[in-house]
């Protein structure tokens, strides 16, 4: 599954797109200007992923690589 598939079915679960979700983790305390905050580990997000939106793992894991920054909304 491609990076962008992964988005669209976030988008199409959760009704949030990457800004929305980065704006969600910043009221969650993940992140920080923008940045993911050192002490925040992949685990920390995908547990609140799963909880609050009901991703799978992978679905959780794309948008840690967003809010890491090794992805972006136009990474394939």
């Amino acid at each position: 599954m491609s990076f962008q598939a992964y988005l669209k079915t976030i988008k199409e679960k959760t009704n949030l797109g990457p800004a929305a979700l980065r704006q969600k983790a910043e009221e969650k305390g993940f992140t920080e200007s923008g940045k993911l905050k050192p002490a925040v580990k992949a685990g920390d997000i995908v547990s609140w992923l799963k909880e609050d939106y009901q991703l799978g793992h992978g679905h959780a894991m794309a948008i840690y690589a967003l809010l890491k920054g090794i992805k972006d909304e136009n990474s394939q």
